[in-house]
């Protein structure tokens, strides 16, 4: 492998990770990132690189000291912006020693995981960062990492709180794939909290069973199968054969969602045959349609109802959603608004006779961390009665 390029009469900073060109630059965005003025970090970062200039190996110890002595007292005052240049290094031994810098923000976005406040998530990661700065530490393994991680979050935010960070990272270790399934009537919030949940835990595979039915719509037509050609409220005004039933909105709701379930349940086995994570939300998602427990040797299934109990509630929500997409009239929602809690009352019916979690989604935020620690909770669950808890 050939060696990296000196910058014009610039050496190469060796580390026991490899040799990178020493750039000034970066010197000064990481003086920045631990708290110095911008002069400083220009100021020290300029004196470094005359010092060195015309050298071709120069180890990162010896940056850090030239640092040290640079800024002396500004650093003193300021005990957490340690100078340490450049980053420190994660070791992943599972990866043959591969290593990548450490990030403040990488780190905060894996504690998310533990339902908790990103504020808190941050705050967390930044002790971290300062405590590795003031050890001197060049290059810590990603193991050593993870449980730094809990031992602070559960000194500074609760055993609890360390608990299902330590459940998340050791479900990931097992290799299987989670699937999140979120249930509930039109206008209760799944799609949202579908994202938000998914950006926590890094999942990239979030789907609504609106899409199984609209592709399906394309592919059956409204006199093969006329349910899925409707909304949920009113898929009965499709089947004349309702007419007189006890409850026609509840029966041909039931006959849209049977047939939309072919399709998610289809979802579900293609994520857990290829061993990807995935989070399917929808009201079609209905309890005694789809079985959780069918794939739980190859993934962990979760299946929670989201619920709206406040009428008021899906007034602001029909708006929302009618301002994003402009097809979606507020009025026809509202029109069925009986209906729609009618759905919802059958779906928490359901949800309740199966013992499955409901979240009742008055807050938005305080709606996404429960749905992270019901996660997290399962997964620990899980673990402690599979014998890999730790």
């Amino acid at each position: 492998m050939s060696s990296p390029a000196r910058s014009a009469g610039m050496p190469l900073v060796e580390d026991g990770t490899g040799r990178r060109p020493f750039m000034r630059g970066i010197m000064v965005h990481s003086l920045l990132s631990r708290g110095a003025s911008f002069d400083e970090a220009f100021r020290t970062a300029t004196a470094v690189r005359d010092k060195i200039r015309g050298r071709e190996l120069v180890q990162r110890e010896e940056l850090a000291q030239m640092v040290d002595e640079l800024l002396g007292d500004a650093l003193e005052a300021r005990p957490e912006a340690v100078a340490s240049f450049p980053s420190i290094q994660v070791r992943d031994d599972r990866r043959a020693g591969e290593a990548s810098p450490f990030s403040k923000g990488v780190l905060a976005q894996s504690l998310l995981a533990a339902a908790i406040d990103p504020d808190d998530a941050f705050a967390v990661a930044r002790d971290i960062e300062t405590s590795l700065l003031a050890r001197r530490t060049r290059v810590i393994s990603r193991d050593e990492l993870r449980a730094l991680a809990q031992d602070t979050l559960g000194a500074k935010l609760g055993p609890r709180v360390a608990q299902r960070y330590r459940a998340w990272r050791a479900f990931q270790e097992t290799g299987k794939p989670l699937v999140l399934l979120l249930g509930g009537a039109a206008g209760v919030g799944k799609s949202a909290l579908a994202q938000s949940v998914a950006t926590r835990l890094g999942i990239t595979r979030v789907y609504s069973t609106d899409a199984i039915r609209q592709v399906m719509r394309i592919m059956l037509s409204k006199e093969l199968m006329p349910e899925i050609h409707s909304s949920s409220y009113d898929a009965h005004l499709t089947l004349p054969e309702l007419h007189g039933s006890p409850d026609p909105v509840i029966e041909g709701f039931r006959a849209q969602a049977t047939a939309v379930t072919v399709g998610a349940r289809a979802m579900i086995q293609r994520a857990v045959e290829e061993n990807t994570s995935m989070i399917l939300e929808g009201v079609s998602i209905l309890p005694g349609l789809v079985d959780p427990a069918r794939h739980a040797a190859d993934a962990h299934v979760i299946f929670l109802a989201v619920s709206t109990l406040e009428r008021d509630a899906f007034h602001s929500r029909f708006a929302a959603r009618a301002s994003e997409a402009k097809q979606r009239a507020t009025h026809r929602y509202l029109e069925n608004l009986d209906a729609i809690l009618r759905i919802q009352d059958h779906i928490l019916e359901l949800a309740e006779a199966q013992d499955l979690p409901i979240v009742d989604n008055r807050s938005f935020d305080e709606s996404v961390l429960s749905i992270l620690r019901h996660v997290t909770e399962s997964l620990r669950t899980q673990g402690e009665g599979s014998g890999h808890a730790e």
